[in-house]
């Protein structure tokens, strides 16, 4: 027996975890970090910067790439840069903090049995051995901010303290500012602080290019494909989510032995992970909108991503002729399919006349929804529209 044709075949680069070669929409934002750093760096000086964002806005990535490059780099100045990253989500107080700073200069010390001034001093040690510029990233610092951390402070002086030459990174979902105190919050002026913007959907969809280049099997996604599943993710922004859905969507090609990636596979995804259509749901639905989504359903197991309104309208005819039902004006029905969209069953890319010209259903399998529309419209004969 032949075994089914793989799809997904580096799925460790669709993980969070994963630092792509190549950051798609944040290169802008990279040569400024990278620009600031050398600079500062070559003359021995500190530079500290907040960077905040939305999930999936790629805060982390580009913080791990800064730190990536100007490792790389070599000897800025009189000494090379050394990058550390921790979590502070798993690492959530100052002396848990400072072990994996310890670490990261060579230093073991036990979980307990060391104060945090102590631990600072073998820290000092530790940098006094190995002399670098380092660079601290404090990702998800807003755990351990809110809890009156003194390492921010420490970190940020570290010159004044004795800890020689540290650049501090937190990076946040919000703004810490108002939670820092007076002299730490001095260290991140208006030039210190850099706040990223949620990705838009031609973003979204240029990264899933970018990581689908290498994470699946070549000839088994389409731009068309990429672009729906950026569709689903640009309300909230977040690469994190699209990347998620590419996965689950390479897993349930798999699963049902298919060559390449389709929407349905894409539909199932979506369903699986944040479903938004549910029977309970549709039971709300007026007679107009469980035939007018009936007719998207429909379309969609034969046109894929999305369908033109123009062919939606002519197959919502058929399918009130099919069952018998009067008529639907011309308003009437692009008042249902946005009363679908404000529900958020059904998307719509407006054309030029101001009208849909492009409408896409990617809560659930097509065919799926297409058998529970037609059980309630089998059983909708007397509902009013």
């Amino acid at each position: 027996m032949t075994p089914p044709t793989r799809i997904l075949l580096r799925e460790e680069t669709l993980d969070p975890s994963f630092l792509p070669p190549k950051l798609p929409h944040r290169e802008p934002e990279l040569a400024l970090l990278l620009k600031r750093y050398r600079e500062a760096l070559a003359r021995g000086v500190p530079f500290h910067l907040l960077l905040t964002g939305g999930v999936g806005s790629g805060k982390t990535a580009l913080a791990r790439r800064l730190a990536a490059d100007l490792e790389r780099a070599g000897r800025l100045g009189e000494y090379p840069a050394q990058a550390t990253y921790v979590n502070c989500w798993r690492r959530a107080s100052d002396r848990t903090v400072m072990l994996d700073l310890l670490r990261s200069v060579g230093v073991s010390l036990p979980d307990r049995g060391y104060s945090l001034s102590e631990m600072l001093d073998v820290f000092e040690q530790g940098i006094r051995r190995t002399p670098a510029h380092h660079l601290v990233l404090l990702d998800e610092a807003s755990a351990l901010v809110k809890q009156g951390t003194k390492l921010v402070y420490l970190l940020s002086r570290s010159r004044e303290v004795g800890l020689g030459s540290i650049s501090l990174v937190l990076i946040a979902a919000e703004d810490l500012l108002p939670y820092l105190d007076a002299p730490s919050r001095s260290s991140f002026g208006v030039t210190h602080r850099l706040a990223l913007a949620p990705y838009g959907r031609a973003a979204l969809a240029d990264i899933l290019v970018s990581r689908a280049e290498l994470a699946l099997r070549g000839g088994s996604f389409d731009r068309d494909l990429l672009d729906q599943i950026a569709r689903v993710a640009a309300p909230g922004g977040d690469a994190r989510f699209a990347l998620e859905l590419l996965a689950n969507a390479a897993r349930a090609a798999e699963d049902a032995g298919a060559e390449a990636l389709a929407a349905e596979h894409v539909r199932r995804a979506k369903g699986s992970i944040l479903p938004t259509v549910t029977e309970s749901q549709l039971e709300t639905l007026s007679t107009n909108q469980l035939g007018v989504l009936l007719a998207i359903a429909r379309s969609l197991k034969r046109r894929g991503t999305s369908v033109p309104s123009q062919k939606l309208r002519a197959a919502h005819a058929a399918l009130l002729e099919e069952l018998g039902g009067p008529t639907m004006s011309r308003t009437t029905f692009w008042r249902t399919l946005k009363e679908l969209e404000r529900d958020g069953l059904v998307s719509l890319d407006a054309g030029a006349s101001g009208e849909s010209s492009q409408v896409a259903m990617d809560e659930l399998p097509a065919s799926f929804l297409a058998t529970l529309l037609e059980e309630r419209l089998g059983r909708a004969g007397g509902r009013k529209a």
